[in-house]
């Protein structure tokens, strides 16, 4: 389905010198899915199956070391948000009038993003929603709550971070509107 976007990543990466461990599995690619209790969004998966570069997380190990990183990195994003709810004075407007006492604020954000789509870790702070889970979601560079698109879709995202093609010139306009709760915190 995405084959000419795999074999222009497959010619990015060569040309980058990047390793290339096998794709996984319709098996590993459920067992991680059911294991972390994430959804990968189409292209994500299609691309991991076929192949994956050295620098992406793996989801086919599941040693203490590697699970304890993968859940380190799925959360990171919330911890985000919790340190600046915290240190910054963020706050979200639909989460109500932020209480003074800090204890019950912090209560109050981990009760409210516990039921936020997960994103996705895919290298370092980038991430790719969860929600929906179809092909073309934005890829997301995630510092606490300083959250930029960094790239239109997953295809776009490695022409930026390859330096094929600088953050400025994303087609911001064609970046998919209505992510769920993420797209709101994009600056």
């Amino acid at each position: 389905m995405f084959d000419t976007q795999i074999k222009e990543l497959f010619n990015l990466f060569f040309y980058n010198n990047s390793n290339f461990p096998k794709g996984l599995t319709d098996n590993q690619i459920n067992d991680a899915q059911e294991f972390y209790n994430i959804k990968f969004p189409p292209d994500l998966k299609e691309l991991l199956m076929c192949f994956c570069p050295a620098f992406f997380f793996d989801w086919s190990n599941f040693s203490k070391t590697n699970v304890q990183l993968l859940k380190e990195r799925l959360r990171w994003p919330t911890e985000g948000i919790l340190f600046d709810v915290e240190n910054n004075n963020f706050w979200m407007e639909c989460w109500g009038i932020k209480p003074n006492h800090m204890k019950t604020a912090l209560e109050i954000a981990e009760r409210n993003l516990a039921a936020v789509p997960p994103l996705i870790p895919i290298y370092s702070h980038r991430y790719i929603p969860s929600n929906p889970c179809e092909a073309g979601n934005p890829i997301y560079s995630v510092y606490q709550t300083d959250i930029i698109y960094y790239g239109k879709d997953i295809w776009d995202y490695f022409k930026v971070e390859f330096d094929r093609k600088p953050q400025q010139s994303i087609q911001f306009d064609e970046i998919k509107p209505d992510i769920p709760f993420w797209g709101e915190l994009v600056i």
